[in-house]
């Protein structure tokens, strides 16, 4: 990665006050967490049905996707020639900036005639923000595009100093840009195309991580857009910003929930902390649903998109603090990449579901996701949109996994 970007001039000196901030530690800012004992039990005010803990069965997730299958149509899920219906699924990862691959390879699958319509989609990080543009299907093509080519650094963040980080105390810079730009492309007519959708029997869902449960959540961001107010408007906006929240460089979100007739707050941060792409977390089993309530046998289809490189080419680390945060930061959130597609791979081979995920090739120079540079963007852009023109860019095993042995 260049260190010459000023993006990346900021956030390696952000890196490099970490030690400043820890001497002034001591100094936190207020806030009202739920007690401990009534932590995973809070909901949202007015939405008690909308979320739910990786790992942990959602009864409300569970009944829903259970309504889905009622809702779905044979013209978006017909039953094959063989009896059986396919269910595609598309899992979006994080990568920053990088997300403009993604935008790129959705635009040139729509291109190719062949992507289908998804029964489910997830976004985490910056996969959260391409979502909801990719669940209303090809119409939201052009938005994507404009979202990944025209997004500049300041449309994202104010870069922080070491003295900004100071007052602000729980985080390097300011994302008030982004929280702008959110506000600005999910309006309520958004809203309501995602909640139709959703009554289509399709789901759209997000991740987040609530530091105080120390738990991956999962967002039905689908049934927070039925509820069509304000406060659903709001709140599908904090979860878009939450999602992409790197934690440190960025400020946490604060989630107002309620339990036992008090409200508190939750601190929620990037769900790449916890998966940089999901699936099949745990919070309800889809496979189990088909299984007992689907109008035929259906068969799951799974597609990965990563923002990013799993085998980018060598390069010299900087000898200086920030050069080797981001450095062991970049390795281990590719190593978290890899263990999130052989999880999906698991969970595929053990219910016989197709596995597909794309990255983006070594061959290609990849940018700095924390740099919103347009003319980079425009570039990986046109990079993703032939690969996924292409139709061959798929793998259907996880890296370094080849054929078995006889």
């Amino acid at each position: 990665m260049d260190s010459s970007t000023p993006a990346r001039r900021s956030f390696l000196l952000c890196l490099a006050s970490i030690s400043v901030l820890l001497v002034s530690g001591c100094a936190t800012l207020p806030r009202n967490p739920a007690p401990v004992q009534d932590t995973p039990m809070a909901t949202i005010p007015g939405m008690p049905d909308i979320r739910g803990w990786a790992g942990f069965p959602s009864a409300a997730i569970t009944e829903d996707f259970s309504l889905s299958m009622r809702q779905e149509s044979a013209q978006d899920f017909p039953v094959g020639a063989d009896g059986v219906v396919r269910y595609p699924y598309l899992a979006l990862s994080g990568g920053g900036a990088n997300g403009a691959f993604g935008a790129g390879f959705l635009n040139g699958w729509t291109a190719s005639g062949q992507r289908p319509v998804f029964k489910m989609i997830t976004g985490v990080s910056t996969g959260a923000l391409m979502a909801p543009f990719v669940f209303i299907g090809p119409a939201g093509d052009e938005a994507l595009k404009h979202f990944y080519t025209t997004t500049s650094n300041d449309d994202v963040f104010v870069a922080g100093s070491v003295l900004m980080a100071l007052m602000r105390r729980d985080s390097m810079a300011d994302t008030r840009p982004l929280a702008s730009l959110i506000a600005k492309v999910v309006d309520r007519e958004l809203l309501r195309k995602i909640a139709a959708e959703h009554a289509r029997g399709r789901r759209l869902y997000m991740g987040t991580v609530d530091l105080d449960t120390r738990r991956f959540v999962i967002w039905n961001m689908g049934r927070v857009a039925q509820y069509d107010n304000e406060q659903a408007l709001k709140l599908f906006h904090q979860v878009m910003l939450a999602s992409s929240s790197f934690p440190v460089a960025f400020p946490p979100v604060l989630f107002e929930v309620e339990f036992g007739g008090q409200r508190y707050d939750e601190m929620h941060v990037d769900g790449f902390v916890g998966a940089n792409l999901f699936a099949h977390v745990g919070t309800f089993d889809p496979t189990a649903i088909i299984r007992t309530e689907g109008r035929a046998p259906g068969r799951e289809q799974i597609y990965a998109i990563h923002n990013g490189q799993l085998n980018p080419p060598p390069s010299p680390t900087e000898r200086s603090i920030g050069g080797i945060a981001m450095r062991v930061m970049e390795v281990s959130g590719r190593a978290g990449v890899i263990g999130d597609l052989f999880r999906e791979y698991a969970f595929a081979q053990r219910n016989r579901s197709e596995f597909h995920w794309v990255t983006v090739a070594e061959t290609v120079d990849l940018p700095d996701p924390a740099d919103f540079d347009p003319v980079r963007m425009r570039e990986l852009y046109q990079i993703g949109y032939e690969a996924g023109r292409s139709g061959n860019a798929w793998h259907d095993r996880p890296p370094a996994i080849g054929e078995a042995t006889p």
